[in-house]
Parts: structure tokens; C-alpha cells; sequence
């Protein structure tokens, strides 16, 4: 029986590799992201044709994709010249908890694989009410959650929705709503008057330069740095806006408000 939908996929980007290999249809990628590292073995068996801004187009077409799926505003410039090339392109732009189940939701549906992926987004919206359930009673943490330094830019939607999910209060929370990092970049100042309890760094592309957070002047009052609370999380599980978010970006902040929580009681 034929398989319904794509069955050449490129993905320029790491969650959609990571979905269609934990529904079994793996069969179906023909090029990853040179950044793909969930699952390990992508790497090994796929093609690698993009970075993330830029791509390799000559390469793409040559591996004839009926579909290239990509994500965020930033492939814009990528996406259109692929279509010029006469590609079918899918770019997403999802934001939200919601519209990341919504989006993981349609790219089940497009391969045939509809009920298989209801199943796996039921397993994630689960594991996030009881996480709910458990936190809300505990202490809230003021939290800053940085996504980069020059300039400062404070954390995507789905990142502030998954920190009220694990009982904290973002303090920049009032920002969730601004979709293009460039609306939601702060001030050192701003910082130090949201006087957050903990600083969780996740600096996409680069790793957390503790140092430098340690030693802005205009910082050294603050709770985080006056008690050393500062954090650093994976990029790939908690910037990406796919299966590894559920699977360990949520433990992992999880696991650090509660290490927080117990060192300051």
C-alpha cells in the first residue's frame, strides 16, 4: 500500500527530523540541518544541506524534494529561494505551546500519520499538567531567561509559558507575546529592576558565557547574581520548538527551579 503524503522531505531544521524519526517515517528524509542532533543517528544517515539562515540550494534540488519544511520568520529569505527553484515549501512560524502541538499535529496529518501523532502531543500536554499540578503550590521564582547578549534578548513565548508551567514568574513576561526577537530585547537596567531570583542562559548558536553575566555592573545587586543562581540550558531542547522541548526541555527547568527552591529554603 502506498504511504500517503511527502516521501522526499527535506528539514531545515532539527525538530521536524526529530518528529518524523519517532514516528517511524524516517524513510522519508532526504537532507537535515547541519545543526540536527536528535535523534544521534540523523546525522549519520542523512545528508546534512542547510545551516539555519542559508542553505545549500543546488544540493537540495539535486535530492528532489516533493516537500522542504522549514521554521521561524529567519528562512524567509531561504524559503523564497527555494520556491523560486520551484520547491514546495512549508515555512511555520509557531510561537506558542499551542501552536507547536498544532503545528506537530499537521505534519503528522500530511504524512498519514494523524492518530500515531494525536497519541505523542496527548503524552506532552499530560506530562505538562502534572508538572503544573506539582509546582503550583511551590514558591515563585523570578526568573530571567535570557536567549542571547548583544544585544540581551529575553526568552520566546513557549519559553515564559513553560516557565509558569513549572510554578516561576517571568520577568519579562509582559514580552511573550512579541513574536520577532528584535521586540523582545531588554536593557541591562531593565535586568536589574526586574531583580529576578534565578538567570537561566540559553544562547542560541553559542554556549553561555557565565563570566560575563557574572560581571555586569549593573547586575551586581540582583538576587541571581548576588547568590550565584545562574543556569545554562541546552538551545537544542529548549529554543527548538519540537519533540525534544517536551521530552527534556520541560524536566530539565523543571529539575533547576527545584534545586533553587531547595538551596534557598
Amino acid at each position: 500500500m502506498s504511504k500517503i503524503g511527502p516521501q522526499r522531505i527535506v528539514c531545515l531544521t532539527e525538530e521536524t527530523t526529530e518528529l518524523l524519526y519517532l514516528l517511524g517515517e524516517e524513510e522519508r528524509i532526504v537532507g537535515i540541518s547541519a545543526y540536527t542532533e536528535r535523534p544521534p543517528q540523523a546525522k549519520e544517515e542523512k545528508p546534512r544541506v542547510s545551516a539555519f539562515i542559508n542553505g545549500n540550494i543546488k544540493r537540495i534540488k539535486e535530492l528532489d524534494p516533493d516537500l522542504v519544511i522549514g521554521f521561524s520568520d529567519i528562512q524567509a529569505q531561504l524559503s523564497h529561494d527555494l520556491v523560486k527553484e520551484g520547491l514546495n515549501v512549508l515555512i511555520t512560524n509557531q510561537r506558542s505551546l499551542e501552536e507547536i502541538f498544532q503545528t506537530i499535529m499537521m505534519v503528522g496529518s500530511l504524512i498519514g500519520k494523524s492518530e500515531q501523532t494525536s497519541k505523542l502531543v496527548e503524552s506532552y500536554k499530560k506530562r505538562l499538567n502534572e508538572i503544573r499540578e506539582r509546582s503550583s503550590s511551590k514558591p515563585k521564582l523570578k526568573v530571567f531567561f535570557q536567549e542571547w547578549d548583544h544585544p540581551i534578548i529575553t526568552g520566546i513565548r513557549w519559553v515564559s509559558e513553560l516557565l509558569e508551567i513549572v510554578g516561576a514568574v517571568d520577568s519579562f513576561g509582559h514580552l511573550k507575546e512579541k513574536s520577532l526577537a528584535k521586540d523582545r530585547i531588554i536593557s541591562l537596567h531593565e535586568v536589574a529592576d526586574a531583580k529576578p531570583d534565578l538567570i537561566i542562559g540559553s544562547w542560541c548558536g553559542k554556549p553561555m558565557d557565565f563570566e560575563w553575566v557574572r560581571t555586569r555592573d549593573e547586575w551586581k545587586d540582583i538576587p541571581a547574581i548576588k547568590n550565584d543562581k545562574i543556569f545554562e540550558m541546552d538551545p537544542a531542547i529548549i529554543l527548538q520548538p519540537g519533540p525534544a522541548l517536551f521530552e527534556e526541555g520541560i524536566l530539565e527547568m523543571d529539575r533547576i527551579l527545584e534545586e533553587v527552591r531547595t538551596s534557598l529554603s
